[in-house]
């Protein structure tokens, strides 16, 4: 792989790794994220879901999320465990996603509250960590017995936990995650010593344990331990943690990648991603282009060709061929954590090579599966964001449920500012069009993005600047645009030339008061179901649209402890399209209300009304769409017609929900 390389202050790459000291990158960065704390969301859809999540974080005891970490240290709880997962053998694996979130959202808001979180569970911590006596951190039941087995060369993966433990590796990942974030953006300290005695632990755990055994152990769920012990290499030079990160490399999986090859059906999908991430921080530390090749091959695999229309992957949390699409529409589909990791994913290979079609992919699965995720009513998680037509989503419960995609949830809404705008040296990079302002204190510049997109075409720039600032601007010119994108700076029209899914850079002495005015032509169009001509979805822009179909036959309550409760609940009937691929879009009308759509005399049995993917919520609905032409419907109308009567009957008498093991 060639992959530009520029030269790039060294302190200004390690600000864009997260990193105060310790070890300079070996690569070159094009791009790099602002701290959190630099960009600000404005009023619209996605500062409505990071204050949701603010203020369930906020809701949460940070003393129940604590409780198993005290018994398990020796130490008296303060209060009770949660339910769900944090009853179970990934107890503590929320703390560490908690962490990672107050953490995020303290840069995000100023919240001081967020920073008094922090700084508390770490000194609580710290407390346990000192019981345990050697470094050791969790609320793992059985963690020490578990680990102990490790030391002493004994690895069983019989039914892929490790020990009789569920996934004990990824939980201590997700400790490390928290507490390294904890530091980044708190300036906690004392975080980065608990984490480095917690790695310095893992060091001594695995330290006689010969090749074999550790990939024997890798068979196990082990989460990004490769990527938090990269990053702790990258804050403290400690070349342990590198040795470790490297020995976090699972051949079985990441082999076949580095070689360009796609092994990947028939494998558990989230297990994957994080394994990728931590190579591509490899690649960022070490410079070692293996670890840069499988991680640009398994995006383009999963993103690519793997992925559904809202961004998101697998079914039944697995990968599956690639020519099964068609049985592939059910109610397990896309886990919202595989989403998750892949949007980091994403920054990373932004960061290296700054590419529009990366951004086009995140700005779709940001949309239309991380922002459709998060019930507005009470900011809970959607786990499996089903593609059954007919289906719907399920929550989980404040208390009782702490699945993965939980953990993940709270960071995703804290996250919503990471990708907006990236910069270089000397340019800046607008890659999402949400309301919002970033600071760039040293530039001394300040630009403020005006914007009711996708509701919509339109978002305004203005820049504020102590003194004039020479920058090139570069503008996402987004593959769904239906033209290019019309420009203006000061009122005056901009010459746009190149291609969608690339940039338009307007490289000028930018002055205080500037304004720059961006059209972005949006229309509707179709996505073919990979490998299918008869089951397309209708987007708008980037915007998956659904079908609404009412709340016929759900369970009065959407909100379950177990994520697949209503995995088997019967779908509602769902209509087909009625037409030819050419005069699909001539029957979807726009109504008054944005966004909103209605089919003409198109869907059978009855016309329907398309919104937002991720403005469908406690109702059922269809994203895919089967498509008949006049003949066929002639020839199955009697049979879909008895089908709808059954499915009704059905949905009086639904069945119970059965569980998927991971």
């Amino acid at each position: 792989m060639n992959l530009k390389r520029f030269s790039i202050l060294a302190a200004a790459a390690m600000i864009a790794c997260g990193a105060r000291a310790g070890v300079q990158p070996a690569i070159g960065f094009s791009a790099q994220q602002f701290p959190p704390k630099d960009v600000r969301l404005l009023d619209g859809p996605f500062k409505d879901a990071m204050d949701r999540d603010a203020k369930y974080l906020l809701s949460l005891d940070p003393d129940r999320l604590l409780s198993g970490f005290r018994s398990e240290a020796g130490l008296k709880p303060k209060a009770a465990r949660y339910g769900g997962w944090e009853s179970s053998g990934l107890a503590g694996h929320t703390l560490g996603h908690y962490l990672s979130a107050c953490s995020r959202m303290y840069q995000a808001t100023g919240n001081q509250k967020f920073l008094e979180r922090v700084n508390y569970i770490v000194a609580q911590l710290a407390e346990c960590q000192k019981a345990n006596g050697n470094g050791y951190l969790a609320a793992i039941p059985k963690g020490k017995e578990i680990f102990g087995k490790v030391a002493q060369g004994e690895i069983d993966t019989r039914g892929f936990g490790l020990n009789g433990g569920w996934s004990p590796w990824y939980t201590i990942h997700k400790e490390l995650a928290g507490l390294i974030d904890s530091y980044r953006f708190c300036d906690d300290s004392q975080a980065l010593d608990i984490a480095t005695n917690l790695a310095n632990w893992v060091y001594d755990t695995t330290k006689n344990l010969s090749a074999e055994q550790w990939q024997t152990m890798l068979v196990c769920e082990y989460g990004g331990m490769n990527e938090a012990l990269a990053n702790l290499y990258g804050l403290t030079g400690d070349r342990r943690y590198l040795e470790l990160a490297e020995k976090f490399y699972d051949n079985a999986v990441l082999a076949p990648l580095a070689a360009g090859q796609d092994d990947l059906s028939g494998k558990h999908d989230n297990t994957q991603v994080p394994k990728i991430v931590g190579a591509a921080r490899l690649y960022e530390l070490t410079g070692q282009p293996r670890y840069a090749d499988l991680a640009r091959f398994y995006w383009e695999c999963v993103a690519l060709h793997r992925s559904y229309v809202i961004g998101g992957s697998g079914d039944n949390e697995g990968f599956f061929p690639t020519n099964q699409w068609a049985s592939h529409l059910n109610a397990a589909t896309c886990e919202t954590c595989c989403t998750y990791n892949m949007l980091k994913l994403t920054l990373h290979l932004f960061e290296w090579s700054p590419s529009a079609t990366d951004m086009d992919f995140y700005e779709r699965a940001l949309y239309n599966d991380i922002l459709a995720s998060q019930d507005p009513d009470t900011g809970m998680f959607v786990y499996l964001m089903s593609l059954q037509p007919g289906g719907f989503k399920t929550y989980s419960t404040p208390e009782n449920s702490f699945w993965c995609c939980v953990g993940t949830g709270m960071e995703n809404h804290s996250r919503y500012g990471q990708a907006i705008y990236l910069h270089g040296n000397d340019s800046l990079y607008v890659n999402l069009f949400i309301a919002s302002e970033l600071s760039w204190p040293e530039k001394g510049l300040t630009v403020r993005q005006d914007t009711k997109f996708p509701d919509q075409d339109t978002t305004r720039l203005t820049f504020q600047c102590q003194q004039p600032v020479k920058l090139a601007l570069n503008i996402r010119w987004p593959a769904w645009a239906e033209s290019a994108p019309g420009i203006s700076i000061n009122g005056k029209t901009q010459i746009v030339s190149g291609q969608p899914s690339s940039y338009v850079t307007l490289d000028r002495e930018w002055q205080d008061g500037d304004v720059v005015k961006i059209h972005l032509p949006m229309s509707l169009h179709t996505e073919p179901l990979p490998g299918t001509t008869n089951l397309l979805a209708v987007l708008y822009g980037p915007i998956v649209l659904a079908g609404e179909l009412g709340t016929n036959g759900m369970p009065a309550d959407p909100y379950a402890p177990d994520q697949t409760k209503f995995v088997k609940w019967p779908p509602a009937p769902a209509p087909v399209f009625v037409g030819d691929n050419h005069s699909i879009l001539k029957r979807i009308r726009a109504t008054r209300r944005p966004l909103t759509f209605r089919t003409r005399h198109l869907a059978r049995p009855e016309d329907v009304t398309l919104v937002p993917f991720y403005d469908v919520q406690h109702q059922r609905y269809t994203v895919y769409w089967r498509v008949l032409s006049p003949a066929e419907w002639k020839q199955q109308r009697a049979e879909i017609e008895t089908q709808w009567q059954q499915q009704s009957s059905l949905m009086k008498n639904p069945a119970a929900g059965t569980n998927i093991k991971r």
